[in-house]
Parts: structure tokens; sequence; C-alpha cells
């Protein structure tokens, strides 16, 4: 539902043609009146140096992007009508031939980076209780399917998404996704298999993606979430997890469980799937400091599967790299700091380090490692005319045995400006 793809807006269109006919006066109002409209402002500037290995060798660009997001109320009634629209558009500052493929920008057959690009993207909506019916674009942050947002631009799928929220603590979400517009891009395509590292074959795709599942609150501190995917013939997906909170002596205690089932399905047109992703995250806060313990291990006969261009559910799915690959088993170690203990409130720092080891090389019979260290720190203006502005200044290095080194660089500056 973009600039670049409007055949796809009629049903849309349809739709807000009969809100607009059948609402009463009143119902108009609150369609209104409940509107809410913020404009949120990205600044990136990114670098990837690879220090080894063929092909090109640095990636370097500077963007800036622009994010409305228009959400009406609802037309009072038994059943509610809604309609949310979200402008985007993304503005080149620097790049160059030679240092495109940061995914902040386009690049055109040349080899050169667009100026600018820019989509719109329109949501129909339908309430009724607790349970709403979402149809055009979604951001979607689920289990089965995260769309990348650390670019100018998210990534933004197409399609239908049905939340319920009837039962208290339990929430169900359900729905059917068929496009993708990735996060450099105005175009809507077709859902394609990740192929990292060679772990499947390149370029295949489906034709949808079938999910439901839902999170239950059971007791104060314990939340359970299992969810279904089924990305058409290519593979289906079972994630069950558990998320748990509680103080611990002077500190609080979290833990992040997943266990993620994976195969292949239908036509199985990218050949086997076979993977059981184990994920854990322990984190022990206490005042200014958070000290966090992760472990990941594949197991079966491939990698992880998810879709091209999203984010693996993933607990060591970090800066650079996923950890991802056949039989392969990390660790990560990281440490957060608050500075506000110090008299700097608004300023953290988080340090990380993964270890992977055992993973399966594609076309080989030889197993590697890889390591990965990541850095931040983020500043957020606590007051002033700039409250809630932040800078993050991240830093990370890739070292694999078998993929590309690389050094990376960012700066990302970002404001959400509240409109009404």
């Amino acid at each position: 539902m973009y600039a670049a793809s409007r055949q796809a807006l009629p049903p849309v269109r349809l739709l807000c043609l009969a809100i607009a006919a059948s609402a009463t006066p009143l119902a108009n109002a609150a369609f209104i009146e409940d509107s809410t409209a913020s404009l949120t402002a990205t600044n990136i500037y990114l670098n990837r140096d690879f220090r080894e290995g063929s092909g090109q060798n640095k990636r370097e660009e500077w963007g800036q992007g622009f994010r409305l997001d228009l959400q009406s109320g609802y037309t009072e009634g038994t059943v509610g009508f809604g309609l949310d629209a979200m402008g985007l558009l993304g503005l080149k500052l620097d790049s160059g031939r030679g240092r495109t493929g940061t995914d902040l920008l386009p690049v055109h057959d040349d080899g050169r980076s667009a100026d600018d690009f820019s989509r719109l993207g329109l949501t129909a909506k339908i309430k009724v209780s607790a349970t709403e019916l979402r149809y055009g674009s979604h951001v979607p942050e689920l289990p089965v399917v995260k769309a990348s947002d650390s670019r100018l631009l998210p990534q933004v799928f197409e399609g239908g998404l049905l939340t319920s929220s009837e039962l208290e603590g339990l929430t169900f979400t359900g729905g059917r996704l068929d496009k993708v517009i990735d996060r450099a891009s105005t175009d809507d395509e077709d859902l394609v298999l990740n192929s990292k590292n060679r772990r499947f074959a390149g370029g295949i795709q489906a034709d949808h993606l079938d999910l439901a599942g839902a999170d239950y609150k059971f007791a104060p501190g314990f939340t359970g979430r299992y969810y279904y995917a089924d990305l058409d013939d290519i593979y289906r997906q079972h994630f069950l997890g558990l998320l748990t909170s509680h103080k611990l002596g002077a500190g609080t205690l979290n833990s992040d469980l997943r266990l993620i089932y994976s195969d292949d399905t239908g036509a199985a047109t990218a050949g086997k799937v076979d993977n059981r992703a184990i994920n854990a995250m322990l984190s022990y806060g206490i005042g200014a400091h958070k000290f966090g313990l992760g472990f990941q291990d594949m197991s079966g006969d491939t990698g992880f599967a998810y879709i091209d261009g999203s984010d693996p559910f993933l607990v060591n799915f970090v800066q650079i790299n996923d950890f991802a690959n056949a039989d392969e088993r990390s660790w990560q170690a990281r440490y957060d700091f608050n500075f506000a203990s110090v008299g700097v409130p608004g300023l953290t720092f988080m340090t990380r380090y993964i270890r992977g080891d055992d993973a399966r090389i594609a076309g080989s019979d030889e197993r590697g490692g890889e390591w990965e260290r990541d850095i931040e720190f983020k500043y957020v203006v606590q007051n002033g005319p700039l409250k809630d502005l932040y800078v993050r200044v991240r830093n990370a290095s890739f070292r694999s045995d078998f993929a590309r080194d690389a050094d990376e660089n960012r700066v990302i500056v970002g404001y959400t400006l509240p409109i009404w």
C-alpha cells in the first residue's frame, strides 16, 4: 500500500468510503477526536568495514528518515471503524558508488544510491469489544515475524492481523501476511526465505505467512507465550516462550526462555528445513548495574529459518550476526550501566560479547567458530525544548572462520514529536 504499488489500495479505499458513508455525525466526531498524530525523525550514519575477503570492502552512508503516524479513533457503536496512515520518507545525506549496501537507501542499477524514497501505508481497522481486525500495513513485533526497524525506515508487511484481549491476562494474535516492503525499498514484494551463509537455497519465495499465537500472564511476573507460523510451502514454526521477573535480594531477576521448532512444509520449495533452537537470557539488575548471561543452541539438520530482511527472534541476534548456523552453540555475556547513579541522568552504557562454536559450514564437512563484541552509549535529553531527543553511538567487531570479518560504527539521532 505504497506509492510504488498503488494497485493494492482499492480494498482499503472501499472500506474508507464505507466508513464515511455510514457514520453518523456523532460517530464521525469520535473518529476524529480520538485520533493521534506523531512525527518521528531518525538520522543514521553507518560505516561497516570488512576486514578481509573479496568483494566490496566498505559500506558507508548517512541518511535522514521521517515517519508520520496518523491513527484515527473509532466510529461509535457496537462495531467501530477506523483508519490509520503511515507516511515514510528517506533522504540521502551522504553516499557514493562503492560505499552502498548499508540498507539505509535503495541502490539503483548503476550502483548509486537513491537521493530519496517514500512510501504511504494505510491500515483499515474494525473493533468489536476488545477484539480488533487490522488490514493493510503492519510493523509486527511477534516471535514468528519481527519487522526490522534498525535503519531509516522500518520494514513493513502487508496483510491482515487480528488481536483479541477478551479474557483477562490473555492476548490472542492471528492473521495472514502476503507482501513485504523492505527497509530500503518502495516496492511490495513476495516473502523470501533468508539464506545467510548459504543455509538454504537463495531467493525462495512464498505466497503468504499464516500465524496464530497467544500471550498469557498466568501469575504476577510470569507470562507464557505460544505462536505458530506457516510460510507457505517453505517452513512451519512452533514457538514456546516464558518471561519471568521477580525481586531477588536487593535487585530484580529477569528471564527470557524460548524454544523454537522449525521444519519444512507443503511442497518444501527451499528443501529440507529441520531446526530446534533453544534460547535463554537471564539478567540481574541491582542499582545502576545490570548483568546478563545468554545461551543459544541450534540442533537439527539445518540452520534457523526466518523471513529475509526481518529480525530473527533469537537472544543472540545482535548488531551484526545472528549465530544461527546449523549445530552452532553460542554464549553471551552482557553488562549495562546507568550513569544517573553518578549524576548524569539520561546516559546509559551497554557492552556484550557473544561467542559461537561448532557451526556447520555450508558446502563442506568443516566446523567453524565466530564472535562479536558490541558497545553502545545512549543519551536521552531529560528536559528543555529537546526533551526525549536521543543520541546512540554503537560500535561492533565481528570475526568468523567462515564469514567476512567486519567492524561497524553507527551514530543514531532520533526524536518523536507528538502533533496532537
